[in-house]
C-alpha cells in the first residue's frame, strides 16, 4: 500500500514538473540513507542523470514562468512528463523493471503495470494543468503565469517529498490540491455568470 502511495504522488508531481520528482529520488538515493532505489533504477542516483536532471529543471522552471512560452512547453512536456511519471512510479514503488531484456515476461510478470500507472497519472495531471494554464494567462494578462507555477512546482516538490518520505501524507496533499483547485473552478465559474 505505501508503494503504492509512493508511486502515486512522484507520478503525480511529475504531472506538474517532470524533472522535479526525478531529481528528488536520485539525489535522496545518492546522498541520503532515505531512498535505496532497486538495481534497475540505480542510474537515475549516478552523477551525469543528477546534472542533467538539474539542467532540464532549471530549464523547465524558467520555461514555464514565461507566458506564451508556458504553452510551447507543455506541449513540448505532453510526451516528457507521462514518461516522467512512469519511470518515477515504477522506481518510487520499487518495480524491478526498468529496461524490457524478455518482453514476455516484462507483461506476464505485470512488471508493466506501476509504469502504465505511472504514465497515466501523470499525463492527466499535465492535461488539466496544460488546459488551465491558458484560462490563468487570458484572465490575468499573463501576470498570473509565474504565480501559477511556482505553486505547481513548489506542489510537486511537496508532493515528492511527502511520497518518500512520509507517503500516507500523500493523501493530504492531493486532498487539498483537488480541494483548492475545486474552490478555484467555482469561483471562476460565478465570475463567469456574473459578467
Amino acid at each position: 500500500m505505501l508503494e503504492l502511495l509512493t508511486g502515486t504522488g512522484l507520478a503525480t508531481a511529475a504531472g506538474l514538473n517532470a524533472a522535479l520528482p526525478l531529481l528528488v529520488l536520485g539525489a535522496l538515493d545518492r546522498w541520503t540513507g532515505l531512498v535505496d532505489l532497486p538495481d534497475a533504477w540505480a542510474w537515475l542516483s549516478s552523477p551525469w542523470v543528477l546534472a542533467l536532471l538539474a539542467l532540464l529543471l532549471a530549464l523547465e522552471v524558467v520555461a514555464d514562468k514565461v507566458p506564451g512560452f508556458d504553452h510551447a512547453n507543455d506541449v513540448v512536456q505532453t510526451l516528457v512528463r507521462p514518461t516522467a511519471g512512469g519511470i518515477v512510479f515504477g522506481a518510487g514503488s520499487s518495480s524491478a523493471t526498468a529496461t524490457v531484456t524478455d518482453p514476455e515476461s516484462f507483461f506476464s510478470g505485470n512488471a508493466w503495470v506501476p509504469i502504465a500507472l505511472g504514465v497515466l497519472l501523470a499525463l492527466g495531471t499535465h492535461l488539466l494543468k496544460a488546459l488551465a494554464r491558458p484560462l490563468v494567462n487570458m484572465t490575468t494578462g499573463g501576470l498570473g503565469a509565474p504565480v501559477v507555477s511556482t505553486v505547481e512546482d513548489a506542489t510537486s516538490l511537496v508532493l515528492s517529498l511527502a511520497a518518500v518520505l512520509m507517503p500516507l501524507l500523500v493523501l493530504v496533499v492531493l486532498g487539498v490540491v483537488a480541494w483548492v483547485t475545486a474552490r478555484w473552478w467555482r469561483r471562476r465559474r460565478v465570475k463567469e455568470a456574473v459578467a
